[in-house]
C-alpha cells in the first residue's frame, strides 16, 4: 500500500482525523497544518519522504494539483455539513431569506441546487479558477450586497476587513471521511496499474519475440528490447511515431481486427501478428509482435552434393506425438525448450518409446530445420565400420551438415567413436581415419538409448567427457506402462487404423479394454501396433472381450505371459518375504511409494518393477 499524507490548514481538522483513525478502518502516513503558501513546498516535502497520495482542501489543493505529479484528493463539504453552515448563518442573522454568498472552488462542495427552497435562503456561489481568484470572488460578493460569506481563510478575512459577517467553511468527520476512503481507492488502483504495468514490462522484456504496443491512434507507446534490436535503434527514437512510420507494410488498419503478414525489417524476414486491445467494445491500442524468420545459408559443399541427401528428411512433428498424460506434456515441453538450442540432446527410452519421432521433431523445431536430418545406429557395428558410416567422407556426419544427425543406440558407440563424437558436439570438428582434422561443420547432434546416461557413465560404457557433453539437455520419453491416457489412445488409435486398412469394424468390451491397459507392453509403440494388427486380422467377431485378447496376448508372448501367470500364481507370505523383495520393499518405503524413483534407484525399468510387485503382492 502506498503512503497517504493529510495537508490542512486548521488544527482542528487533524482532531477530527484522529478520532476517524481510531475506527482502525483507514490507515493516514502523515497529518500537518500547512499554511496556504507553503502548501507547494510543503507537499514536495511530504512526497520526499514517501507519500504517493496527499489529502488537501481549497487553494492548498488547487496549488499542490498544479506544481506536483502526485494524486491530490480533494476534501469536498457535504450537503449535511453545508446545511449546518446556512443554519448557523441563519441564527446570526436572524432576518428572512438572507441572501449568503458562498466562496470557494467549485470542486470543494457539494450539489446545492435546491437550497434555496429547502432552507428559505438566497444563495449566491462564487468559484474562483484560473481567471478569477478567491480575492476577486469575495470582493464581488461584498459588492453584490450578500448578507454573509462563507468560505474560507481568505474569504473570511477579506470579508472581516469589510465588516460583513462570515462563517469558516469547516467541515464534520463525514467529509474527511468521504476523503479517506477515495485516498483508499486511488490507491488500489494505482496499486493495480503498477502491477499489470509491471507484468507487461516483464512480458516485454522477456520474450522471444519482438512486441510493440501501440495506443487507441496507432502511435508505439512502449517496445521491447528484441524490437530495439531488430529495428537497429532504441525505443526513445520511435516512442510517439505512427506504427505505420516505422512499419510501412502495416497499412492503414491495424489495430482494427487481429491479422497476420510478413514484413521486411533491416533486411530481415519476420512474421507479425497484429492484436488489438478492446476494452468495453472500445479499441484502447494494439500489440504488434515480431518473429524473425531464420535463413539458413546452405553449405556449397551440400549444394554439390544433393544427390545423396535425397531421403535425409525429417518428417515427425510434436503433434505428431501421443501426450495426453502429464509425464508425456512436460517432456514435450521441454523438448520444445531445447529445439531453441543448438547443444547436443541425449533421448533415453525403452524400445518402441518415440525417440526418433521425438528428434524429427526437435530438428523440425529447431534452427536445423532447413536443412538433413540423417538418423542411423550404432548397434551391431564394428569400430571400423562406425568411423565408416558415421565420420568417414561420406558418412553420416559430412551429408548432415547443415542440420541434424542421430545416433541410436549410443551405448554402442566404441570408446574410439566416443571420442570422435566429443570433437564433433565440443569443437565443431570431424576427425577422419587417418587423424586428420575436418573442422567448421554445422550439426545439430543428437543420440538415443535405451539405458539411463547416468548408469552408461557410472558402469564404464561412456566416456565422462561424452558424458558431460551430453548431460546438459537430456529427455526421458517415458514408457506407455506410465502413460495411462497416451496408451489407452494409442490402444483405441491403432485398433481404428486397422480396421480402416482391413475394412472392418470392431470394439473393444469393459474387460478387454482394461486387460489391455493393465498390460506393461515392453515393446511400446511397436508391440502394440503388431498386436493390434493381429488382433483385428485373427478376429472373427465384431466385439472383442477379454478373453479373445488374452488368448491373443498369450500366442505372441507365451514366455512373458506365461512368466507372468506363474508370479500372480504364487503365494508368498509377506512375513516371510526372500531378500530381493525386502529390497524393493525398503526401496518403494525410501521414495514414498514413487515407482519411477524407486525403479530408478533399483536399476530396472517401471514394467520390471511393476510384475516384482505383483509377485511378491507388495501392493
Amino acid at each position: 500500500m502506498g503512503k497517504i499524507a493529510l495537508l490542512v490548514s486548521r488544527e482542528e481538522m487533524l482532531y477530527q482525523a484522529h478520532n476517524i483513525l481510531q475506527e482502525k478502518k483507514y490507515e493516514l502516513n502523515e497529518m500537518r497544518v500547512i499554511k496556504t503558501e507553503d502548501a507547494v513546498s510543503e507537499a514536495r516535502r511530504s512526497i520526499g519522504a514517501g507519500a504517493s497520495i496527499i489529502i488537501a482542501r481549497g487553494l492548498q489543493a488547487s496549488l499542490i494539483k498544479q506544481y506536483t505529479d502526485i494524486p491530490v484528493v480533494e476534501i469536498v463539504i457535504t450537503a449535511q455539513e453545508m446545511a449546518l453552515l446556512v443554519n448557523k448563518a441563519k441564527q446570526i442573522l436572524k432576518k428572512e431569506n438572507p441572501v449568503i454568498g458562498v466562496v470557494g472552488f467549485k470542486n470543494m462542495f457539494c450539489d446545492m441546487s435546491y437550497f434555496d427552497v429547502i432552507h428559505e435562503i438566497e444563495m449566491r456561489t462564487y468559484f474562483a479558477d484560473k481567471s478569477r481568484s478567491l480575492e476577486d470572488m469575495t470582493k464581488q460578493a461584498i459588492k453584490d450586497g450578500v448578507d454573509l460569506i462563507i468560505g474560507g481563510d481568505t474569504a473570511v478575512e477579506i470579508a472581516g476587513e469589510a465588516g460583513i459577517p462570515s462563517l469558516f467553511l469547516s467541515i464534520t468527520e463525514d467529509s474527511l471521511r468521504n476523503a479517506l476512503s477515495m485516498a483508499e481507492s486511488v490507491d488500489y488502483a494505482m496499486g493495480v496499474e503498477k502491477r499489470n504495468a509491471a507484468q507487461m514490462e516483464t512480458l516485454l522484456d522477456h520474450s522471444f519475440s519482438g512486441v510493440v504496443r501501440l495506443d487507441a491512434s496507432g502511435n508505439i507507446v512502449d517496445l521491447n528490447p528484441i524490437m530495439e534490436d531488430m529495428l537497429g535503434t532504441v525505443k526513445e527514437k520511435v516512442l510517439g511515431k505512427a506504427a505505420g512510420e516505422v512499419f510501412p507494410e502495416l497499412g492503414k488498419n491495424y489495430g482494427k481486427e487481429s491479422y497476420s503478414l510478413f514484413m521486411e525489417i533491416n533486411r530481415t524476414s519476420v512474421f507479425a501478428a497484429v492484436a488489438p486491445v478492446v476494452i468495453d467494445q472500445r479499441l484502447e491500442g494494439a500489440i504488434l509482435t515480431c518473429h524473425r524468420m531464420k535463413k539458413r545459408r546452405v553449405p556449397e559443399q551440400d549444394l554439390k552434393g544433393k544427390g545423396y541427401l535425397k531421403g535425409l528428411i525429417a518428417l515427425g512433428e510434436f503433434e505428431d506425438i501421443f501426450q495426453e498424460s502429464q509425464t508425456m506434456k512436460e517432456c514435450i515441453r521441454l523438448a520444445k525448450l531445447y529445439a531453441l538450442s543448438e547443444k547436443a540432446v541425449f533421448i533415453e527410452g525403452e524400445a518402441g518409446t518415440e525417440k526418433r519421432l521425438l528428434a524429427q521433431s526437435i530438428h523440425n523445431a529447431g534452427l536445423h530445420k532447413g536443412g538433413p536430418f540423417a538418423a542411423l545406429s550404432c548397434e551391431g557395428i564394428e569400430d571400423e565400420g562406425q568411423l565408416d558410416m558415421i565420420f568417414g567422407d561420406k558418412g553420416a556426419v559430412v551429408q548432415a551438415n547443415g542440420g541434424s544427425l542421430l545416433l541410436e543406440d549410443v551405448q554402442c558407440l566404441t570408446r574410439a567413436n566416443q571420442y570422435r563424437l566429443c570433437q564433433l558436439i565440443r569443437y565443431k570438428t570431424r576427425l577422419g581415419k587417418d587423424g586428420t582434422r575436418y573442422p567448421g561443420l554445422d550439426v545439430r547432434v543428437m543420440v538415443t538409448s535405451d539405458v539411463p546416461l547416468q548408469e552408461l557413465a557410472g558402469n564404464g560404457t561412456m566416456r565422462e567427457d561424452l558424458y558431460y557433453l551430453l548431460s546438459g539437455l537430456t529427455l526421458r520419453i517415458p514408457p506407455f506402462c506410465e502413460r495411462r491416457e497416451d496408451l489407452e489412445r494409442k490402444l483405441m488409435e491403432s485398433i481404428r487404423e486397422c480396421c480402416d486398412h482391413y475394412s472392418r469394424f470392431h470394439v473393444l468390451t469393459g474387460g478387454a479394454r482394461k486387460l489391455l491397459l493393465d498390460y506393461p507392453w515392453e515393446g511400446n509403440s511397436f508391440q502394440i501396433e503388431s498386436f493390434c494388427e493381429r488382433l483385428i486380422l485373427t478376429a472373427n467377431k465384431r466385439s472383442l472381450d477379454e478373453g479373445f485378447a488374452e488368448q491373443v496376448l498369450k500366442e505372441m508372448y507365451p514366455r512373458s505371459f506365461k512368466m507372468r501367470e506363474e508370479e500372480s500364481k504364487e503365494d508368498v507370505p509377506k512375513a516371510v518375504l526372500p531378500k530381493e523383495a525386502e529390497k524393493i520393499a525398503e526401496a518403494l518405503l525410501r521414495h514414498g511409494g514413487n515407482r519411477e524413483e524407486t525403479a530408478k534407484a533399483l536399476g530396472i525399468s517401471k514394467a520390471t518393477l511393476w510384475r516384482k510387485r505383483k509377485k511378491y503382492h507388495l501392493e
